[in-house]
């Protein structure tokens, strides 16, 4: 019995070797010099922490350094998330609702682990080693820009200003430099750009602007658009869109709003900026980007007072 049981196991290695024209035999002769699997060698935890390194002597630094790169492993696993649900062609609606829940969880961990920045760090020690990250910023986190990109329509993240003079057959190059994250470092009179964002488009914009085009009809709300229509008036899955929709346009984008008001305005000398010198109130608060992106979900008055009552 336990020899059929091998024969059964071998025969189907040869049909999957034999699908990429490879010798089973010499694949399982591998096995007998290949090294057996470790925890720390499958999650290469070496190199991972290895990862932090200070630019100062002081010791909440490290957890300033950790905290961000825990926020873009979690971002990764969303992106990765939204890539399997934007590119299948046809997803049926519970598969849709199990990835959306996926991605929601994410951002749920992302908007409790807040406390870790205001609560896990000594306002001095702060003040003392941010001048030494002048002029890095967590505006330029790429991956957050191409969470949002994948979420919604283009036009749900351009700057409110500037919405009725943009459309679907706007350039992409064009509809950039009006995205509302512009706000917090470009002059829209003399068109001058900061630091920040200079920096920040010459490393990212062409990723950008393919990813912008790539997501253009496969996004989660052109996806959702896709359900059956009986399936889009589900309530349940209504409530996980609204659900994402505020904790990544709202709570998330508050908790990071306090924690950086708590401990910017400590600083009694400084000028109040953010590392990155943007205006970073203008730039996080709900209601005045007005970032929303399934819009077609919420009632009037819950558009209309976005981001107001938190």
């Amino acid at each position: 019995m336990e020899e059929t049981k091998y024969q059964n196991e071998i025969a189907q290695l040869e049909q999957k070797f034999n699908k990429i024209d490879q010798n089973t035999k010499t694949h399982l002769e591998g096995l007998l010099w290949s090294k057996p699997i470790t925890y720390w060698d499958y999650i290469q935890t070496d190199a991972l922490l290895n990862l932090q390194i200070q630019r100062t002597t002081l010791p909440d630094e490290m957890v300033f350094i950790m905290y961000h790169q825990v926020n873009e492993l979690l971002f990764k696993m969303i992106l990765w998330e939204i890539n399997q649900l934007c590119h299948t062609e046809k997803p049926t609606t519970e598969y849709f609702t199990e990835k959306l829940g996926r991605i929601s969880r994410y951002f749920d961990m992302l908007t409790t682990s807040f406390t870790i920045m205001m609560d896990g760090m000594e306002p001095e020690q702060y003040l003392k080693f941010r001048h030494t990250l002048t002029p890095a910023s967590g505006f330029q986190s790429a991956q957050y820009r191409l969470i949002e990109f994948a979420s919604t329509d283009l036009i749900n993240l351009i700057d409110y200003r500037f919405r009725a003079t943009i459309d679907r057959n706007t350039p992409y190059s064009h509809a950039f430099e009006h995205l509302y994250w512009q706000a917090a470092g470009k002059d829209y009179q003399t068109g001058k750009k900061s630091y920040l964002i200079l920096e920040f488009e010459r490393k990212y914009k062409k990723n950008f602007l393919e990813f912008m085009e790539e997501y253009n009809t496969i996004n989660i709300w052109q996806k959702f658009k896709q359900l059956p229509l009986q399936d889009q008036q589900n309530r349940t899955l209504i409530n996980a869109m609204r659900h994402y929709d505020k904790t990544v346009n709202i709570t998330w984008v508050m908790g990071h709003y306090y924690a950086a008001k708590k401990y910017i305005e400590s600083d009694k000398t400084g000028t109040g900026e953010a590392t990155g010198g943007s205006d970073w109130k203008k730039y996080m608060l709900p209601k005045y980007q007005r970032r929303i992106f399934f819009p077609e979900l919420w009632t009037q008055e819950e558009l209309d007072t976005w981001g107001e009552n938190v």
